[in-house]
């Protein structure tokens, strides 16, 4: 494998001449897909105008999906959330139970996927648009979907394939393949299966790849003046460190995301802290526009209806509930049974959108960078909010950005590994050629703008949901079974607290 990989190496330094080739090839790829990525993206983000504010309906199907599931489960975030904590904390890991990584290790690769620039850049987008206001309902969204990940995530551990090597594959292809089978449906969930993966390996390859890779060198040119211009030899030295920690597969990608994601979470959430306490004063003020802001008509689009379209389609953009990327890293996990999982997985839409996403939104708000009088916006926005109490936090915030950028590449090339084994078979030779392929990607990704390519990507990861969602409709009243199940094992003492 090492032998490959250092080839592999060798290919990459040969990819970023090409890369280097620069604004031509961009121009030309951007001009050769445009023509049938645009209606392909139209479609899955078509919108609807609500009170002259557009609204995109694969939003809608998200919330609707996570209100779903919040009820199904009675309010299953909410009664379950002091038992995910014990989970996580490993108070019934058994070293011994079937899977790779452990439930932290699995938390951890899952929110490495979904932390990522979308907590910097959209968050800015969306307070922008919609105003303080959109924070009110992107912390709702973002508590709604804890109960859509909580479904997912039980569904994949539950469906998963263990191999006799100890392996395992799991997520939306196969309870789709395998849930759909049983309950009589097989062709459909056959087609819905290779459907997904066909979308999740494209996210994986674009939004989960090429945008980290883009968007990370964006914010390191910017503060080191030596890599201006030179996208493809910051896409390099990635592409190596990306490849480094995936060609050990699941358990090498936990291992270090297990150390990324508190890290970044702290020096991000840290940062955070420290300049709503230098502001502390402006607090009430931003809480008021924040609670007004959602009911009022105080947003800079909409009004209200403006606040809560913002807010509820930044949370899902960012928290990926009902898309069915986690329920992939979830599914490697040790356990004895697949509700633990799912138990532990609602934690990450708490933890992505209504810790970090709302403390981006704070700052932003108490700076009162918010105000839209330069149109500044995105990552852009959340730079000068950091800035504005003390201009080192730029410098942490770029950090932070490269941070979640690396992490997030290395989660979904995960994710598309196992979309491109269920569909073309389990081996190392096809394993090492995806991997290949994902690191070629983020020189590509940090060397050219791509546009069009990223807008297909990304309605590839949202297509997802279409299918995954629809998946899990049909599948309810089996995590309906299987959560019965787990609290009579639980009340029996069969299931009972390792420490």
């Amino acid at each position: 494998m090492l032998k490959r990989f250092l080839w592999a190496v060798i290919g990459l330094l040969f990819m970023s001449s090409f890369a280097h080739a620069g604004d031509g090839i961009d121009k030309l790829i951007s001009d050769a897909v445009a023509p049938f990525v645009y209606p392909i993206v139209g479609t899955v983000f078509y919108s609807v105008p609500i009170f002259g504010v557009s609204f995109p309906l694969i939003v809608g199907w998200l919330v609707i999906a996570a209100v779903v599931c919040t009820v199904y489960f009675g309010f299953i975030q909410f009664r379950g959330f002091k038992h995910a904590i014990e989970l996580v904390r490993g108070d019934y890991f058994e070293p011994k139970d079937a899977g790779e990584v452990t439930p932290f290790q699995a938390l951890a690769t899952a929110l490495s996927g979904t932390v990522g620039l979308g907590n910097i850049a959209g968050v800015g987008v969306a307070v922008y648009l919609g105003g303080p206001g959109a924070t009110f309902w992107m912390i709702v969204a973002g508590l709604l979907g804890m109960a859509t990940k909580f479904t997912e995530c039980t569904l994949g551990v539950h469906y998963r394939n263990e191999y006799k090597d100890g392996t395992v594959s799991g997520g939306p292809m196969y309870y789709l393949s395998k849930g759909l089978s049983d309950s009589g449906k097989a062709t459909l969930g056959k087609f819905l299966a290779i459907f997904f993966s066909i979308c999740c390996l494209g996210g994986s390859l674009g939004g989960g790849n090429m945008f980290q890779a883009n968007q990370s060198f964006v914010q390191i040119s910017g503060i080191i003046p030596f890599f201006e211009g030179k996208g493809w030899l910051f896409g390099l030295i990635m592409a190596i460190l990306v490849g480094i920690v995936i060609i050990g597969g699941i358990k090498s990608i936990a291992r270090v995301t297990e150390k990324i994601v508190p890290g970044m979470a702290i020096l991000y959430v840290g940062s955070a802290l420290i300049i709503i306490l230098m502001n502390i004063g402006s607090v009430p003020e931003a809480v008021g526009a924040i609670i007004n802001g959602a009911f009022a008509p105080t947003a800079v689009a909409g009004g209200a209806i403006g606040a809560l379209i913002q807010g509820f389609k930044r949370a899902a953009f960012s928290n990926e509930a009902g898309v069915g990327s986690a329920s992939i890293a979830h599914s490697a996990v040790q356990t004895k049974h697949p509700v633990t999982e799912g138990y532990v997985a609602l934690l990450e839409p708490f933890i992505d959108t209504v810790v970090i996403c709302t403390m981006t939104s704070l700052v932003i708000t108490i700076t009162g960078s918010w105000v839209p009088d330069d149109g500044v916006t995105g990552i852009a926005l959340t730079s000068k909010a950091f800035e504005a109490s003390f201009s080192g936090f730029g410098y942490l915030l770029a950090i932070a950005a490269v941070l979640f950028a690396f992490s997030t590449m290395i989660s979904w090339s995960y994710y598309g590994l196992k979309a491109w084994t269920y569909m073309f078979g389990e081996g190392q030779a096809k394993e090492i050629a995806y991997k290949i392929i994902f690191c070629l990607f983020v020189i590509l990704g940090s060397s050219m703008s791509l546009g069009p390519v990223i807008d297909f990507s990304d309605a590839m990861v949202f297509a997802m949901a279409v299918i995954n969602i629809t998946g899990l409709y049909l599948l309810l009243p089996k995590v309906k079974a299987l959560l019965t199940d787990y609290h009579k094992r639980l009340a029996s003492g069969e299931i009972k607290k390792t420490k």
